[in-house]
């Protein structure tokens, strides 16, 4: 097997070998035709769990980086490098949305796939409304409950609180948003330009890549960003952050696959190995002060702050390397794949949206337990394994009811299993 059947699956077959054209066959016709669309599609197979698998890790990933930091917080992989759990969650979430509603928009046109992709944008912003309001429910009644308004400081709702006309319609136009609820704005924006880059990338996927490239470059050089209310801009600026949903849609539709060559090279393999020594070397500086000296001061000057906000460059290489060595030694037909230990993983990946929003109110919740009752490593590995379980629990009955629920016709199937590819139902 390739590293190409390993990025995006094995490709579509070419054409069959044509037989001896007989003597009275007509002429062949000369009238030119349209150009072949520059993209290619993996062909429709098994389910690639590689995608659910990491990104069900970067949802457990980012309900334990939510929570208070303790002992279990380290085994999170912002803590070893530059790049954390939301690179993969956006990445694959472009992979696979360019994957479901590429094909849609080959198969069935450019009207359509936008149809689709509105329809699923659509369902992202109700998730991301009933969040919000579950989420401001959750927080005054336990500021209230036990007369502690810090907790409306701290969660962001301080605002809402003062002016609650005002900041629901802020909310509801995205530009306001309570802590740990920013990446659902981002993925609707993100979401929302998926029609025009498909278009794009049908026809040029490499200069699509370059334009979102050079909108990148311009976005750090002009300092553009989307604000905020009541002040202030968005935590993850979709100006800088479409490129990496770019780069995961260029990948899926053909990109890895040209690409092959470059992965399976050995000099590949170091230079990424060499990075991520290299980034953990330096995120060891930030808690180990007495490593720092060794670090040229202007390296230091060049180097920071590494911004999250606008992608900073080196977080998305430091993901890039992190993926190429993934490729190279996670191949997609890797048996333990189909292991047990891993099911759980996969579950929660294959239902992102849901367990997404599941996360952020579990994350709230375990907050406060371990604000009110114990603060304790104990209390915080309790309240991690507890939420990852509860996690679990739902993606299974989430599976479980589709399997059951679901029996409207093979059309309807085939919907939903895309609508699950692409993160949720």
């Amino acid at each position: 097997m390739t590293i190409a059947d390993q990025v995006t699956g094995t490709p579509i077959a070419g054409a069959k070998p044509v037989d001896a054209k007989p003597v009275d066959a007509k002429p062949v016709d000369a009238r030119p035709r349209a150009a072949a669309p520059a993209i290619s599609l993996p062909a429709i197979g098994e389910r690639e769990l590689r995608l659910d698998l990491f990104r069900g890790l970067a949802l457990w990933l980012i309900f334990i980086d939510h929570l208070p930091p303790s002992l279990l917080t380290w085994f999170t992989i912002r803590n070893y490098g530059f790049s954390d759990a939301t690179e993969i969650f956006i990445f694959i979430s472009g992979y696979t949305a360019a994957f479901v509603y590429g094909r849609a928009m080959l198969e069935s046109g450019v009207l359509i796939a936008t149809a689709r992709i509105l329809r699923r944008v659509w369902q992202i912003y109700v998730a991301h409304v009933f969040l919000f309001t579950i989420f401001l429910a959750e927080i005054s009644y336990v500021a209230t409950s036990f007369e502690n308004p810090l907790y409306t400081e701290e969660m962001g709702i301080m605002d809402f609180l003062k002016q609650p006309d005002v900041t629901i319609v802020q909310a509801l136009l995205l530009r306001f948003r309570p802590v740990n609820m920013d990446v659902l704005p981002l993925y609707i924006v993100l979401m929302l330009a998926l029609p025009l880059i498909l278009w794009s990338m049908k026809w040029k996927p490499d200069l699509t890549l370059a334009l979102s490239a050079g909108l990148y470059a311009l976005t750090w050089e002009y300092d553009l960003y989307f604000s905020a209310y009541p002040n202030g801009f968005w935590a993850f600026n979709p100006l800088a952050w479409q490129l990496l949903f770019v780069f995961g849609a260029w990948c899926a539709l053909g990109g890895a696959r040209r690409m092959s060559r470059i992965l399976a090279s050995p000099v590949t393999m170091w230079i990424a190995i060499a990075y991520v020594v290299a980034a953990f070397y330096v995120t060891l500086t930030w808690y180990v002060p007495q490593l720092s000296h060794l670090m040229p001061k202007r390296l230091e000057q060049w180097m920071y702050p590494i911004d999250k906000t606008d992608l900073d460059v080196l977080r998305f290489t430091h993901f890039l390397a992190l993926a190429a060595l993934t490729v190279r030694f996670l191949p997609r037909d890797w048996p333990g794949l189909k292991s047990p230990w891993l099911r759980p993983l996969i579950l929660c990946g294959s239902h992102s949206l849901e367990i997404f929003c599941l996360g952020v109110f579990l994350a709230f919740a375990g907050h406060f337990i371990l604000a009110e009752i114990s603060g304790g490593a104990a209390m915080h590995a309790v309240i991690s394994l507890s939420g990852i379980l509860i996690m679990w629990g739902v993606a299974w009955v989430i599976s479980w009811y589709k399997r059951v629920a679901d029996k409207s016709g093979a059309k309807t199937k085939n919907a939903v299993g895309n609508a699950d590819l692409a993160g949720g139902g």
